[in-house]
């Protein structure tokens, strides 16, 4: 599969079966997130992988009571150890880490796997339940498993919406 054909294969799965992910499939898609690169090579993000069915629920209902978390294999819980800015003014922590579930959610579809991200969470109660710090920021919620369901077509703009060369044209 090339890269395009893996980006055009992914989507926002949002219900999965309930299976455990091989330990090895976790291994290479966090090889990948480890790969991702990073404002001033910080490589600031930090992963919380829930598998626990219990905790999961917790985290399901932190999230806006979206139940099907909960089926997932597990749930990725995208933290970053970092406050700076960026010189552009943009902050490291919210790019660094969703680069990083990018390359998780790209190298997740070659194996069979499918992904969604949530940002529609309450930070605070699932810093209660995983136990992270107050100085550490969660960005991002990715359930991972094995999807239950087909990929729905999205309308997507064309090149020429989204694209001008030399200066601004739109």
């Amino acid at each position: 599969m090339t890269i395009l054909e893996t980006i055009r294969k992914r989507y926002s799965c949002r219900a999965y079966r309930e299976k455990n992910i091989e330990k090895e499939k976790l291994d290479i898609i966090f090889e990948a997130a480890r790969l991702a690169p990073s404002a001033k090579n910080l490589q600031d993000w930090r992963f919380v992988i829930v598998t626990d069915k219990e905790t999961k629920q917790k985290i399901a209902k932190a999230a806006n009571s979206q139940m099907f978390l909960e089926k997932a294999g597990a749930i990725i819980v995208a933290c970053s150890n970092n406050s700076d800015l960026m010189r552009c003014g943009q902050p490291i922590a919210a790019i660094d880490v969703a680069i990083a579930l990018e390359h998780i959610a790209l190298q997740a579809v070659e194996l069979g796997l499918g992904t969604c991200w949530i940002g529609s969470f309450f930070p605070d109660q699932v810093r209660a339940i995983l136990n992270i710090p107050g100085d550490v920021a969660i960005v991002e919620l990715m359930p991972i498993g094995y999807p239950a369901d087909e990929p729905r077509k999205t309308s997507r703009n064309q090149v020429e919406k989204i694209v001008c060369y030399e200066k601004w044209q739109f």
